[in-house]
Parts: structure tokens; sequence; C-alpha cells
């Protein structure tokens, strides 16, 4: 081999090199690393783990104290409201589509109040005034409020919705607000897990959480568990109200916990 030859043989093999050495620089910044992928993972189990810690917190204390929680570490409910937007992806059909379908197909001259509104979606779907409460409020048009004591004024609601917003220990206190806010012949509706209804698992009976509600002073209207995930109960307050009544037997509503996976 002469000496002209060696040195485009030696050229040939640097370049070679080269294109190699910048294949697999392409490659790696195409394809993300093991080592970023595991990252990913981990950061997801770990948004996961915090997701379940306040989903049990919210089920396994009251109003109040979830919402001195939130006041406390405000970042942890945008924390949590994104677990729970990934669990409700799940879900064939979201029970906040059913009510916003309902209150289309109803003038929309009723005034809404929505308990526990996460992104406020109601208000962002109908034409109603919508009143948007919840533990913290990142948006002007959200109220931050414990749901057993919010700001409205007495009557000045037409429909109270509780949408799987019934979590605290003192969930009953919630409801007895939305008496207080509605107006007679107002509308209740309130969507929850359908495990929470089910007593072969420990859950409530149906029919003892509806008569404690109609003993508030409600009448059932409706009930649909026509949905595997959740169940609806539509009630509208009585236009009398007994505040004599005896001492209302609330069932208990065990809390809605994710297992670990």
């Amino acid at each position: 081999m002469t000496k002209s030859e060696r040195k485009k043989r030696n050229k040939k093999s640097k370049d070679e090199q080269r294109f190699t050495a910048d294949t697999a620089k392409l490659r790696k910044f195409k394809e993300p690393s093991k080592s970023s992928t595991f990252l990913d993972k981990m950061k997801a189990r770990l948004s996961g783990g915090h997701f379940r810690m306040i989903n049990e917190k919210l089920y396994t204390c009251t109003g109040k104290e979830a919402l001195n929680y939130f006041q406390e570490e405000p970042s942890l409910f945008a924390l949590y409201h994104a677990g729970y937007k990934m669990q409700m992806s799940n879900w064939p059909q979201q029970p906040v589509n059913v009510i916003i379908d309902w209150l289309k197909k109803k003038t929309p001259s009723l005034v809404v109040a929505d308990f526990g509104c996460g992104d406020a979606l109601i208000a962002k779907s109908v034409e109603n005034k919508v009143y948007s409460l919840d533990l913290v409020s990142n948006d002007p048009n959200i109220i931050a409020c414990d749901m057993s004591n919010t700001p409205l004024d007495d009557s000045s609601i037409d429909v109270a919705v509780f949408c799987l917003s019934l979590m605290g220990t003192n969930y009953q206190s919630y409801i007895k607000e939305a008496n207080r806010v509605l107006k007679p012949g107002g509308w209740l509706l309130i969507a929850e897990v359908k495990s929470r209804f089910d007593p072969n698992t420990g859950g409530a009976n149906p029919e003892k959480f509806t008569n404690a509600i109609s003993e508030l002073g409600f009448k059932s209207v409706k009930k649909d568990f026509s949905n595997k995930m959740f169940i609806l109960f539509y009630f509208t307050k009585k236009d009398k109200q007994n505040f004599k009544r005896k001492e209302i037997e609330w069932p208990l509503l065990k809390p809605c916990l994710y297992k670990r996976r």
C-alpha cells in the first residue's frame, strides 16, 4: 500500500468514527436514556404517592381541617388536582358532564352553587350564574372557603351541586349548608363514587342516605345507578321546612382510597 493510499484509508477511518459518534449523539438526543426514563417513572410514582396521601387526608378530616391544610401549603392543592384528573381520565364517563348536560336542559336563569368545584368546569360550560366554591382559589372566579360555611346568602341559590366532593368526615354539614342557601323548590344534585354506596363492601346504604337528606327537608326525585363508576342523586328542597325535626341519623360514607400500584 502506497503512502497516499494509507492517508486516504486513515481519513476514511476518521470520517467513519466521526459519523458513528455523531449518530450516537443524535440517537441519544432523540431517544430518552434509561436514566431519564427511570427518573420520569420515579417522579410519576412520587406524584401518585402524594396524591394518595392528600386524598386520604381529605376523606378522613373535617372541612375546616382540610381548609387549614391547604392554606398552610397551597401547592398541595394543585398536586392533588393533577392526580385527580389522572384518575378521572380512566373513567368512561365523567359525572360533571352529566350534570352539565342536565343544567343545559334547564333555564339559564337558574343560579348554581358548585360545592368543591375543582377547575370550575361547570361555570365554564353553562350560561348560568355559577358560584364556584372550593378550598383553594387560583382563579378570581373561584371562592375559597369551607364547604360548611360559605359566604352565600340564605335562599339565594336554585341548584346546589356536589360532584365527587362529599369528602369530609362532616359531610352532613356541607349538605346542611346547601339547604341553607337553596331557595324553596331548589335542586340538590349529588354525584358520588358508586363503591361508597355498596353495603356489601362497607359502603353506606343509599336508602339511608336518601332518607337522611329527606329528613333534612328535601324530597328525593331520582336516583341514577346506571353508571358503573358513580351514582347520581336528585333532590328538591321542600317549600315548608320542619325546624323541630328529630336528630338525623347520617350514614357513614367510607373514604374512597386509592391503592398503590
